[in-house]
């Protein structure tokens, strides 16, 4: 590695230690969550965008297409039409630049919403097509956005929305992606060949490692920490570790959980979370051992999808069937709370607002956010 990347590294790891050390007792230590309120959205919303500095939250309806704006200290929300797009499906928010970036899988472009104004600007790719998911990376200003079918990878450079597209020749179904905001690498799972293509995010090269026992990578996210990249495959029982130094991969398993769909990675603790869908459990990794311990809640049913506030230790997850949202406290590996919405039905997506503590959870079959309090 670099020396400027080791030197990067050192910077944010002890940036991350400053901030655990401030934060209040009570907040590190109280695992406690509740409802605060539920707002209106669109139809169908899939997926949820926060932007600290602002205290704006953006939700694409994949049905209407539109998007909800939901202002986190009115609790009120503005929900704009996505003109040019077709089923918005995925996003990601620059809060550097305050632009939010939406993948319309069926029209094949990108949205890009001004947070000041709410003015749209719609993204193509001619190369691209049914993209699935979008990363940001804020120090470099550039989006990577994965194009399912036509088997590659669309760079947006944030300054002036040109494009540029970038190919693996082993990829087929780029299904996830992530990026070291340190290193500047990208990481895209493949969900019909099972490997990982590597962006260099300076130089637009790419690379391909794969793991013979990894299925169907649904979801990725990075630890710049230890610069170990984390994929949880579909299909199986596993998680994929990358050691994005020696580029290695090793398998993790937990026996009790199976379909893996979302995974979020904890860089004060060094503690990897992935949801699986059937049952609804959670699997904790230890990122320094790989060793894994299983959260599992007699309450929920069909995991869908996992936040995380790190500030605060808890990880939050969409329970599908159950209507519901598990939270776990990251101390003790245990449930501390089930927060169910009468309103909601069917939350498919979620994230929090570490500046809060606020969790918004998208409700895909109820046109509605969900907002817990997570500072109690």
């Amino acid at each position: 590695m670099h020396s400027r990347h080791l030197t990067h590294l050192l910077f944010l790891f002890l940036a991350l230690l400053v901030i655990a050390a401030t934060l209040p007792a009570a907040a590190q230590g109280n695992a406690g969550a509740k409802l605060d309120a539920t707002v209106p959205a669109g139809d169908f919303p899939v997926a949820v965008g926060v932007n600290s500095r602002t205290s704006k939250v953006y939700v694409p309806n994949n049905s209407s297409p539109s998007v909800t704006v939901i202002d986190e200290r009115t609790k009120t929300s503005k929900t704009v039409a996505d003109v040019g797009g077709s089923f918005p499906n995925a996003i990601a928010v620059n809060s550097v630049t305050n632009k939010t970036y939406v993948a319309n899988t069926g029209s094949g472009n990108i949205l890009v919403i001004d947070g000041a104004t709410n003015h749209q600007t719609e993204v193509t790719d001619p190369n691209g097509g049914f993209p699935l998911a979008v990363a940001v990376d804020q120090v470099l200003n550039k989006i990577y956005v994965a194009n399912y079918t036509t088997n590659n990878i669309t760079v947006i450079d944030g300054t002036n929305n040109s494009t540029t597209t970038v190919a693996d020749p082993n990829a087929k179904g780029p299904r996830c992606i992530a990026v070291n905001p340190i290193t500047h690498m990208v990481y895209v799972g493949n969900d019909q060949t099972g490997n990982i293509t590597i962006i260099d995010g300076l130089t637009r090269t790419t690379s391909t490692v794969a793991d013979p026992n990894a299925s169907g990578p649904f979801a990725v996210d990075v630890n710049p920490v230890t610069n170990r990249v984390y994929f949880a495959n579909f299909g199986s029982s596993n998680v994929t570790v990358l050691d994005a130094t020696t580029d290695n991969t090793t398998t993790v398993t937990d026996p009790k959980s199976f379909n893996p769909v979302g995974i979020v990675v904890n860089p004060l603790t060094n503690k990897i979370y992935a949801v699986a869908q059937f049952p609804a459990n959670v699997t904790v990794i230890d990122g320094a051992t790989n060793q894994t311990t299983t959260v599992t809640n007699p309450l929920a049913n069909q995991g869908q999808a996992i936040a995380l506030d790190s500030l605060v230790n808890k990880i939050y997850v969409a329970n599908f069937l159950s209507n519901n949202v598990t939270v776990v406290d990251g101390t003790t590996n245990q449930v501390s709370a089930t927060v169910a919405d009468p309103k909601a039905k069917a939350p498919y997506a979620l994230r929090a607002d570490p500046r809060t503590h606020r969790v918004f959870v998208a409700n895909s079959q109820s046109a509605n956010v969900t907002v817990i309090d997570g500072s109690r």
